[in-house]
Order: structure tokens, then C-alpha cells, then sequence
């Protein structure tokens, strides 16, 4: 009788049973859902994190680096050298000859050039094509023939001075002779003055002058912008290397920037140099005392103590000083360097751990192995190989910018060919962390560096400040702004050149006409 009841009961069993399990079973798959959905937002923020972490701004040597590789910001400001003002043809007739002897490396001959032109400019003097000092310096013959496009330099300036390639013969008496040049010792940054008074006056004279040496024989300061920039046309624009020499460069910077960036680094750890510098005491005795025979014979006497000279930045940077700089900035190991530079005093162990820092080192023997190059490594070629080079490359380091340095025409080149990254080591501010990193107190070495080197500029506008020269920064003079506000720094016409070639034309067809009467 009571067997209904049980059924009845396990029939209700069975049937919460199921209902339990559906629920438990319901759960399950809500928990499995939820389960489904963290994991995908675990997922989708740990992506959106990662994202918004390459998104955001790098560490401080991290930016620096990405933006090195770029050119510097240029303020609204683009090169222009061509003139602003009333810029007149030089007349056809002239007041004599101007020969000048170009002495030094080859940023001195190239300043020299320079002031050569506005010199025969300022003295309505015509140009004869300047003399390279290269026997005595490069121990080679090369002359401006050699390296400069004479035919491009003579074109480019026909509206700024009258350039011949030699001193014309004359019929005097019914005989044929030359000119001779009377030669004068101008002094060093000579005024213009001195070239409007002692230097013409000669001039009209004896119908032509000798200026030798000249290097550093006209002021760089000069308050006519128009001057200046004339300066800039000769230097940025007329002197330009032979098309073999730039062919060699291009050849040489495509094979470079086939694997990408390039750093070119002007490494002046010379003999000449390290003994100028009076910086000897990291050396062995036996070079000492090649340092000191070669100070002795090319230097005024003067007493240097290394300790005092280290102190205030005045040596030379070592190539591992110049890796633990490029290392601190952040740059890497696979960084690729392009080394200007002579012959390393001391040789390869002082260059061994700047190797260890940044295997890819090059120079245009291993880049380019053409027998041109390699017979000419440390002649006027080369030299200029390497002045190409460096003006290309996407960074430019100089280990020594000093006076008549082959750095200095650089840097204002690079300047002027539109802002490229300069790297310039303050060497007084280094100096100090450099002395303490010497004697090991290594902790926050690379922060250090790093503050330094931030507070430079790498290769924007700024002021010329002295005795940072005109080669190394033509700003603002050779610079100008589309839509400047001081109208002094706009931008001349488009058509400025159109203008002087119809000025120079106008002026041919007066002198033709009255000849013809």
C-alpha cells in the first residue's frame, strides 16, 4: 500500500535530480562563458597594453637616437645665399690680378678660396685660380685642377668676379710678356681696409699681387651680409670636388646606406694634433718623445701640463671615449661608423676597444678598395673622399673641432645643406666624468655623459657665438625664412638668379655697344 508513495517520492527525487543537475550543468556553461571572456580580455588589454606602450614616448636616449637619425629642426629657416640687395656684375675692366697661395689641410684651403674671392671682389680685382699648398702638407701635386671643377667654379661666380686660370700675357713695346705679381705678407684676419688701401694700391702699381700664405688673412666678421653671403656661393656652391671624386663618394655612401643609417665620425687622434694639444702622459715614453720632437719643431714654445690641459677639455678625445659617448646616448653595436681620419697615433690599441663597442667600422679603403683611393689614402683625394662622405652621412661627429680643423667647413656645410645631425662632444663638461671614470668611480658614468651631451646642439639654428667661426655656423647671414617677420630674414625671389644673369647680360651688351662705336 505504501509503494505509490515511494514512487511518488523517488519519481520526485529523480526529477529534482534533474532539475539540480540542469542548474549545476547551466552554471557550468555561464562559468565557462565568463571563463571564455576574461581569458579573451585578458588577452585583448595585455594587447591594447602592449600597444599603447610602443605607442608611447620612449625613454629619453631612446628618442634621441630615433630622432639623431633625422635632421635637426630647422625653425622655418631653409640656406639661400644668393644675394638680397643691389648686387651689381663685376665691371669689365678690372684693377689688376689677385694670386693667392692657399696653405693647410683642406679646410683652410677651402676658407682661403673664400676670402680669395671676396677679396678680389671687394678690390675689383680679377681672380687668377687659387694655388693649393699641397707639397708641403699633402706631399702630393694635385693643385685645384686636380680636385676642384675649374670650368663649374669659374661659371658659378660670373656674377660676383672675373676668374682666369693663369695670368695673361701682355704686348708692352712691342713685346710679349707676363705680369709679374708683387708679393706681399697680408697679416692674419686682415681687415678690409688693409685690402682697399695696401693690397689695391700695390695692385694698381705693379698691375698684379702675390698674397702669400694665405690662410686666415681676412677678418671672418664682417658686418656686409651681402659679403657674407658671397662667402657662402664660394664655399656651398662653386667649390665643387671633380666629377670622379664625387662619383667615388656616392659609390661609397650608397654601398654605406644600402644596410641603412650611417654615422661619419672625424676621428683627430693625430700626431699633429695630440702634440698642438700638449696631451702626452696616456702615452709610452718613446712616444712622448716623438710628440715632443714633432711640438718642438712645429709649435711655439710653450709649457703644457697635461693634468691641467685634461682638465678643461683641451686634448683630444680617445677613440673609447668616443665609443663610451656614442654608447651612453644610446647608440648600439650595430651602429654603423664611417671613420675620416689620418693615420691613429699609438695604433690599434687604442682603437681596440672602441672596435669592441662598435664592430662595424669603415673608412673608404675598406668601403671602396680602388687602387685611386687605396695609393691616395692620406693625400688631397682622400681628404676629399672623406669630406663627401661625411657630408652625406646621416650623423656627423667631430672628435676635435678646432681652429682650421677639417671638422669646421663641415659642420657649417651640413648646417647649410639643410640641417643634418651634428654630434659635437662638450669636451670641457666630459671632462671631469671622464677623470672620475679613470679612476673608477664608474656608478651613474653614462647618466652623466648622457646630461652632457643633451645639452648640445645638434645641428639646428642657433647664434654664432665666437670664437665659434662663420665656416662652422653662416646662420643667419646664408640662411633665410619664407615668411619671416623681420624682412631682413625673408627670402629673396625665386627668380634672384634670373635677375643677375639679365644684370650680367645688360652690362655685355653696353660694353659691346660702345666697342662697336
Amino acid at each position: 500500500m505504501r509503494r505509490p508513495v515511494v514512487e511518488g517520492l523517488m519519481f520526485k527525487r529523480s526529477n529534482y535530480n534533474r532539475t539540480h543537475f540542469k542548474k549545476i550543468k547551466g552554471l557550468f556553461i555561464r562559468f565557462k562563458i565568463i571563463a571564455v571572456l576574461a581569458l579573451l580580455l585578458i588577452i585583448y588589454f595585455f594587447f591594447f597594453a602592449t600597444k599603447i606602450n610602443y605607442l608611447q614616448p620612449k625613454s629619453q636616449s631612446q628618442i634621441s637616437v630615433q630622432k639623431l637619425w633625422d635632421t635637426a629642426d630647422a625653425g622655418g629657416w631653409k640656406p639661400s645665399s644668393t644675394p638680397r640687395s643691389n648686387w651689381p656684375p663685376p665691371p669689365n675692366e678690372s684693377n689688376g690680378f689677385l694670386r693667392v697661395r692657399c696653405n693647410g689641410g683642406l679646410n683652410q684651403q677651402r676658407t682661403a678660396i673664400c676670402n680669395a674671392v671676396l677679396a678680389a671682389r671687394i678690390m675689383n680685382a680679377t681672380l687668377v685660380l687659387p694655388e693649393l699648398d699641397t707639397n708641403s702638407y699633402w706631399h702630393d701635386d694635385s693643385g685645384f685642377q686636380g680636385i676642384y671643377d675649374v670650368d663649374y667654379f669659374i661659371k658659378s661666380l660670373r656674377y660676383d668676379v672675373h676668374v682666369v686660370e693663369s695670368i695673361p700675357e701682355i704686348r708692352k713695346n712691342g713685346k710679349i710678356k707676363k705680369i709679374k705679381a708683387f708679393q706681399l705678407r697680408p697679416p692674419r684676419d686682415a681687415p678690409i681696409s688693409w685690402y682697399t688701401t695696401v693690397a689695391l694700391k700695390k695692385m694698381k702699381e705693379h698691375g698684379a699681387i702675390y698674397l702669400t700664405p694665405f690662410s686666415h688673412r681676412l677678418a671672418e666678421e664682417i658686418d656686409n651680409p651681402e659679403y657674407q653671403r658671397l662667402r657662402c656661393r664660394v664655399n656651398y656652391h662653386a667649390l665643387r670636388f671633380k666629377p670622379h671624386i664625387m662619383q667615388l663618394s656616392q659609390s661609397i655612401v650608397a654601398k654605406l646606406r644600402s644596410q641603412g643609417h650611417f654615422m661619419s665620425i672625424h676621428l683627430r687622434f693625430e700626431k699633429d694634433m695630440l702634440s698642438f694639444a700638449g696631451c702626452f702622459d696616456i702615452f709610452s715614453p718613446h712616444e712622448q718623445k716623438i710628440l715632443m720632437k714633432y711640438r718642438k719643431e712645429n709649435f711655439a714654445d710653450k709649457k703644457l701640463v697635461y693634468s691641467e690641459r685634461r682638465a678643461i677639455g683641451k686634448c683630444p678625445l680617445t677613440p673609447e671615449e668616443v665609443g663610451l659617448v656614442l654608447r651612453a646616448m644610446g647608440f648600439n653595436n650595430s651602429t654603423r661608423i664611417y671613420l675620416a681620419a689620418g693615420e691613429l697615433f699609438g695604433g690599434e690599441r687604442f682603437m681596440k676597444p672602441f672596435r669592441a663597442m662598435f664592430p662595424l667600422l669603415e673608412n673608404h679603403s675598406t668601403v671602396d678598395s680602388s687602387p685611386e683611393l687605396t695609393d691616395n689614402t692620406q693625400g688631397l683625394l682622400g681628404s676629399a673622399v672623406d669630406y663627401m662622405v661625411c657630408l652625406l652621412s646621416d650623423i656627423f661627429m667631430p672628435t676635435y673641432d678646432g681652429p682650421s680643423n677639417f671638422a669646421n667647413n663641415l659642420l657649417g656645410h651640413r648646417l647649410y645643406y639643410g640641417f643634418r645631425t651634428n654630434i659635437r662632444p662638450d669636451r670641457k663638461g666630459l671632462a671631469p666624468i671622464f677623470i672620475k671614470h679613470e679612476a673608477g668611480q664608474v656608478d651613474g658614468f653614462e647618466e652623466a655623459v648622457k646630461r652632457v651631451m643633451m645639452k648640445t646642439n645638434f645641428g639646428g639654428p642657433h647664434k654664432r657665438v665666437p670664437p665659434e667661426s662663420f665656416y662652422t655656423n653662416s646662420w643667419p647671414e646664408c640662411f633665410c625664412q619664407i615668411s619671416g617677420s623681420n624682412p631682413d630674414d625673408r627670402c629673396p625671389p625665386d627668380n634672384m638668379m634670373e635677375i643677375l644673369e639679365g644684370q650680367l647680360e645688360r652690362e655685355m651688351t653696353n660694353v659691346t655697344s660702345i666697342n662697336d662705336e
